[in-house]
């Protein structure tokens, strides 16, 4: 199912996200040369809708094609089957950054022993970083994630973004099997449409082949603003939601996203409701149900019962139903590190 090759194949810096079906035969890594011979990873297109890393991958291929790459670069195209429809993935398809090397993890499927094998190729290759890049759906900044408390881990995000998401789920995810290996992140890069986004990426990406080490020492206090990931919020299947129909069991409101990164207080609403339940499933790291810590059914009305930051809330309804609603975060604070 991995395509393996060492060169930059025809027309792949003109080309759409779109049209890699006709160009690639499926999932492709590309390990290219560089003046260091330790490469860096960066794997894009895990979910077939966001192209910006793709596209930053692209320009800095561009910039490059007459002089040495920095470092060896190893690249991971990975749902071009999904990106030709321009979908998260397709109806059969798994997730794509789901499906990664993790504890309990099992070769179930062709897509996770794909992921294995990727990961035993630069297992080998003796890979310096990783980055995984993503877009959201929804209204968010520009971050970075990260699977371990470690400062380099941290050095490396805060190089994208002084906001960085400490979580460990989901499990399966392309930066929690690197980790395994190297310093690894995934950037959250904005919205496709902006290219805002390319422009940050194609500039760390190119910070990180230029980088020799990464630093051991603890990162400065005013250098990072540190939040976990406690909770996921996915509505339950049972439960007929909508944006715009007021007949829905649950009606959001149409600028939902616009709570991402606000720390919200008690009693927030996060819709109306015409059910009496609470429409959504809540579960934490440990993955124990715990809805009646955060929200409540008050008044017709879904609310919040303690305060809460969400992240990556989004008004895709199909996204909603493939992800989840969004991720419930608190501040970690950076004098717990040091002790």
């Amino acid at each position: 199912m991995l395509n393996i090759i060492d060169h930059i194949p025809s027309n792949l810096l003109s080309c759409q996200a779109t049209e890699l079906y006709d160009l690639l035969p499926g999932p492709t890594l590309i390990h290219l040369p560089g003046r260091h011979s330790q490469p860096l990873f960066v794997s894009v297109l895990l979910h077939g809708n966001e192209t910006t890393g793709f596209v930053a991958i692209q320009e800095l291929l561009k910039k490059y094609q007459q002089q040495s790459l920095p470092r060896a670069l190893s690249i991971f195209i990975g749902n071009i089957s999904a990106a030709r429809f321009g979908k998260r993935r397709l109806d059969n398809q798994v997730d794509y950054n789901r499906v990664w090397p993790h504890p309990g993890f099992s070769h179930d499927s062709l897509e996770s022993k794909m992921m294995q094998q990727v990961v035993d190729e630069m297992r080998q290759r003796n890979v310096f970083v990783s980055i995984d890049i993503h877009n959201n759906t929804g209204l968010n900044p520009h971050y970075g994630c990260v699977n371990r408390l470690d400062h380099k881990f941290f050095h490396l995000a805060t190089l994208f973004s002084r906001m960085v998401i400490y979580f460990i789920r989901p499990q399966g995810v392309q930066s929690q099997a690197m980790a395994e290996l190297c310093p690894a992140v995934t950037v959250e890069c904005g919205q496709p449409s902006n290219f805002s986004g390319v422009t940050h990426a194609l500039q760390y990406i190119e910070s990180c082949l230029n980088l020799t080490a990464l630093p051991e020492h603890p990162i400065a206090k005013h250098d990072m603003d540190l939040f976990h990931t406690v909770a996921t919020v996915k509505v339950r299947h049972d439960v007929r939601f909508s944006f715009h129909d007021h007949h829905a069991d649950l009606l959001f409101p149409e600028d939902l996203d616009q709570l991402n990164f606000n720390e919200l207080e008690t009693g927030t609403s996060f819709g109306k409701m015409h059910v009496t339940e609470s429409p959504f499933c809540v579960t934490n790291e440990d993955g124990q149900e715990v809805v009646d810590q955060y929200f409540t059914v008050e008044n017709s009305e879904v609310k919040t019962i303690c305060p809460v930051m969400p992240s990556m809330l989004t008004t895709q309804e199909d996204i909603i139903r493939k992800d989840c609603l969004c991720y419930l975060m608190e501040r970690f604070p950076l004098e717990h590190l040091n002790r």
